[in-house]
């Protein structure tokens, strides 16, 4: 079927979704837009990260924004400008080169959402199509109130406002979407801003190269300085999405996305648009390697807040916000993104995950080395630890919140916690909580040890798991322990396929046939080979899974490795967070493990 032949023909609110691999990441730290190769802004919630979306085209709903070339024949390709979020799709027509800049203004505002979107032609006169479709609430509200104010439109969605500068010539359709074309000459550009905001806009919009130099500047000063390594390009952009992704002074969002399945028609498909606290301490723990403060301060300041108000009756997931996570639905009016159904909220509200209040105590302890921790942040160190010395023989749904069970997993990563935590605190802190750490490890090793020497997966579990690589790597045992070597080779013999790792196997089928691999274990797999002194396949397992990305280098949770697709919520926090550490630690002379 031909470009020009595609259903989702201009005027009409259908469009096919694109593969994940082909979407653009945009955010402002309040809330993120994906842009996919045909200029159409497919989803975006607003004002904040998990209210409905505006633009939902991505799961089948109505409601979008395009910018694309009038010649439908064209090649996409695009990139990042460096050291920021700010895209340039590009499409190579039969009539010319045609760019468009993307961005959403940077800081972002926590009631306003800004789009900046600029179109330039790079060789010869270029004109391109416009459709501007706001639809509130999942796309059921449908666009009102249009009307022109100068050369502004106005209009309304929802509880939303809306203004559009810089599509004069655009018209608005008897539905109210505004439709239309523009012409660029050859060698210009032309601006184009949408702002959605919760109150009217009153005010005079800013001038679109003011919204361009503060979007430019605070990026430049937004990101740190890598020399060396393998992927310094990749790194300072691992980072620049950790931080579009983070809600500033509040947690960082798993994913933009809701309901994307992992597995066609299998029922994996979950909403991640909320902030996990494992999420945060992976995001922290990377950031304070880097040596940048302010994603390190935002996670321990999120992590504190949930731990002194919550307790032992912490959530495994939060809002951004701190608020409790709505409980799971589906959406029966939206078709979804194919191969599965919409959800919205999450299950894991419900559950207890143990693991999170080592992974609490690491991210803390990271803090206090460099000094930035604070009274609360102090407070919760001790409430953390006095959980778990409470709560840690009861069953838990750990790091793959599954059924509760005794998992060896979680036991560890209390002790890595534990230990961590007692090598910054003061002397009676620390000599309880090594106290703790060495009667859980002692527990751990008389019901989670396999007879041939590995930590196993679960007490009532032989099998190997993923997640098994973390508490070496965090020092949960001390260097040189055997334990930790062999059970890296068992976890490496048992689910490797291809330089990729599954995090465990379900079920008696092969690799790959239940899940994709998850790109979090393979990054983890290169730092435990760097720690094992294994620079070759620490590098190994480094660059094959950093391979794993789109062409704008964005990672989904999962990897088809056989169909060689991302799967998935997208983008996925914490394997950016991974693929950071991983990239900044084989940047180092020589492997060092005692730094854990």
């Amino acid at each position: 079927m031909g470009r020009d032949e595609r259903p989702g023909a201009w005027g009409t609110d259908a469009h096919e979704p694109s593969v994940l691999r082909e979407y653009a990441l945009l955010a402002d730290g309040h809330r993120g837009a994906l842009v996919g190769p045909d200029g159409n802004v497919t989803w975006l919630c607003a004002p904040g990260w998990a209210d409905p979306p505006v633009f939902s085209g991505l799961l089948g709903g109505r409601g979008d924004y395009l910018v694309t070339p009038a010649d439908r024949r064209y090649v996409w390709g695009g990139h990042y400008e460096p050291g920021s979020l700010v895209w340039v799709s590009r499409w190579v027509t039969t009539d010319g080169i045609i760019e468009c800049r993307e961005a959403l203004l940077f800081p972002g505002e926590a009631r306003r959402v800004v789009l900046l979107r600029q179109i330039h032609a790079l060789d010869r006169a270029a004109t391109v199509h416009v459709r501007v479709d706001p639809r509130a609430d999942f796309g059921r509200e449908p666009v009102r109130e249009v009307r022109r104010d100068g050369p502004h439109w106005l209009a309304r969605t929802g509880g939303l406002y809306l203004r559009h500068s810089g599509g004069e010539r655009l018209r608005p359709t008897t539905d109210g979407p505004l439709c239309g074309e523009l012409t660029v000459p050859a060698g210009g550009r032309h601006d184009l801003v949408l702002e959605i905001a919760t109150r009217p806009l009153d005010a005079e919009p800013p001038r679109p190269d003011e919204l361009w130099r503060t979007t430019e500047q605070t990026w430049a000063a937004s990101l740190p300085p890598l020399a060396g390594g393998p992927a310094q390009r990749d790194a300072v952009f691992a980072y620049a999405v950790l931080r579009g992704l983070t809600r500033p002074g509040g947690g960082t969002v798993a994913a933009i996305t809701m309901a994307l399945p992992e597995r066609a028609l299998a029922g994996h498909n979950y909403d991640y648009r909320y902030a996990w606290l494992r999420d945060q301490s992976f995001t922290g723990q990377a950031a304070a390697l880097v040596g940048r403060y302010d994603l390190l301060d935002d996670a321990v300041a999120f992590l504190a807040q949930r731990v002194l108000a919550d307790g032992d009756r912490l959530a495994p997931a939060y809002t951004v916000d701190g608020d409790p996570v709505p409980p799971q639905h589906g959406l029966e009016f939206l078709p979804g993104y194919p191969g599965g159904s919409p959800r919205l909220g999450n299950w894991v509200r419900e559950q207890f995950q143990l693991d999170a209040f080592g992974e609490i105590l690491l991210l803390l302890a990271a803090a206090a080395r460099h000094d930035r921790l604070d009274d609360d942040s102090r407070r919760a160190m001790e409430l953390a630890a006095r959980t778990i010395g409470e709560r840690w023989q009861q069953s838990d749904s750990g790091i793959w919140e599954l059924p509760a069970r005794q998992w060896t997993h979680s036991k560890l990563m209390c002790v890595a916690g534990l230990r961590a935590a007692a090598r910054v605190a003061s002397r009676r802190s620390a000599g309880r909580w090594a106290a703790l750490a060495d009667t859980i490890l002692a527990d751990a090793a008389a019901h989670g040890l396999h007879p041939s020497g590995r930590w196993q997966r679960a007490y009532d579990d032989e099998r190997v798991d993923g997640a098994l690589l973390f508490p070496g790597i965090r020092g949960a045992l001390p260097t040189g322990d055997p334990r930790t070597e062999v059970t890296r080779r068992a976890v490496l013999a048992e689910l490797e396929c291809e330089g990729y790792l599954y995090r465990f196997r379900p079920d008696s089928r092969p690799l790959g046939d239940a899940e994709g691999a998850f790109l979090l274990c393979g990054f983890a797999a290169a730092l435990a080979a760097w720690q094992a002194g294994d620079v070759v396949g620490a590098n190994r397992w480094f660059e094959r899974n950093r391979a794993a990305c789109g062409a704008p280098g964005l990672f989904t949770e999962e990897y088809d490795v056989q169909q060689r697709q991302l799967r998935g919520n997208f983008p996925q926090a914490f394997v950016h967070a991974l693929m950071l550490e991983t990239a900044v630690t084989l940047g180092q002379a020589e492997p060092c493990p005692a730094r854990h």
